[in-house]
């Protein structure tokens, strides 16, 4: 494509989708471009239980909120539906199927191509891909003699095919809390901690805790809410002080390697097991961008609060901590979004 926009946007999904919202309201022209066919990015492919952990008052991107009651949880299948309308109701520019290979830099012109062999020139670029799209699993002694099922928890979709199993979840953070206790209900399940699952009060004084996040500035402020990004606090969102107390599911210390029928534990015991699924995150995946030397020997972005600290006019918007407590998630990702644009707006005046 001969066309030169202003801003090309690499992701369709929630940041994607915020990031489109405030070039639709600049007048920037610009293109989102999707490698999926649907505007709701990982959303689809998380586990079939996932609900968010923030209320719906509380759960939308800017512009249009999510019409679920506003006291309750949405789930999965809600916020993917309400992504897909979202980019139907403000008739974002998005370009469906379009995966980018790379992106190259010639004069102050990103060529961007896709795995078609469509190339689109912008002036400036939008990494809007996220932090959920790479998973990481540590590698772990003996895992290569594991004769179990071994698995990260981006691909786990439900706990039936784990009924009557002996499983082990590793992790503390959230998606490793709520996919325990939903395995918890039909298979002798434990989850494999670092430290003991340290859990947050769903409510304080009657109020949703995320209403204390926006009231103190945790959620917005960078200086507050950085420092938080990297903790494993767990939200008690379902009774699972209670069920941890019950053991149901059990946490032990993390053990230290694997032989072919199961674990062995730090004090040496073995534990014959039938499936490891790592709850262990994710990295990003922005390869497309390593050729333009904007990541760091680790894959890590070069950036400041969105903004690429080695290449004039490459963005990003939807990285973990990238600017607050709640960068990265449908709450966060709007106020980030407006703070990349706006630096956009006064560095193509």
């Amino acid at each position: 494509m001969n066309q030169v926009l202003d801003v090309i946007v690499i992701g369709g999904g929630q940041s994607g989708l915020a990031s489109g919202y405030h070039l639709k309201k600049s007048g920037l022209s610009f293109l989102i471009l999707e490698a999926s066919g649907e505007a709701a990015g990982s959303w689809p492919n998380y586990y079939d239980s996932l609900k968010l952990f923030s209320p719906a008052k509380y759960s939308s991107l800017p512009g249009l909120s999510i019409t679920s009651s506003s006291d309750c949880y949405p789930d999965r299948d809600e916020v993917v539906q309400y992504l897909k309308n979202y980019a139907s109701h403000f008739q974002l520019p998005i370009a469906f199927h379009q995966r980018v290979e790379q992106v190259s830099k010639e004069s102050d012109i990103f060529q961007v191509r896709t795995t078609t062999g469509e190339i689109y020139n912008a002036r400036n670029v939008i990494c809007a891909t996220g932090s959920f799209n790479k998973p990481y699993i540590p590698t772990i002694e003996g895992q290569e003699y594991f004769k179990g099922n071994n698995i990260h928890s981006a691909f786990y979709k439900t706990h039936d095919p784990f009924k009557d199993q002996t499983v082990i979840v590793v992790g503390r953070g959230n998606s490793a809390v709520q996919i325990a206790m939903e395995l918890a209900d039909i298979t002798n399940t434990t989850l494999a901690v670092r430290k003991p699952i340290s859990l947050m009060p769903q409510h304080i004084l009657g109020k949703d805790i995320h209403f204390w996040f926006i009231l103190t500035g945790i959620d917005s402020k960078w200086r507050i809410g950085k420092s938080l990004v990297n903790t494993s606090g767990v939200m008690d969102l379902d009774g699972y002080k209670q069920r941890l107390k019950e053991g149901k599911p059990k946490q032990k210390n993390m053990f230290t390697s694997f032989y072919e029928d199961g674990v062995i534990w730090a004090d040496g015991s073995k534990e014959k097991v039938d499936s490891v699924i790592f709850a262990t995150g994710f990295r990003s995946n922005l390869d497309f961008i390593k050729d333009l030397g904007g990541l760091d020997v680790n894959g890590v972005p070069l950036q400041s609060s969105g903004i690429s600290t080695v290449v004039s006019g490459l963005h990003f918007v939807g990285l973990s901590g990238q600017r607050s407590f709640a960068s990265a998630t449908i709450r966060g990702v709007g106020q980030d979004a407006k703070y990349v644009i706006k630096h956009i707006r006064k560095r193509d005046r």
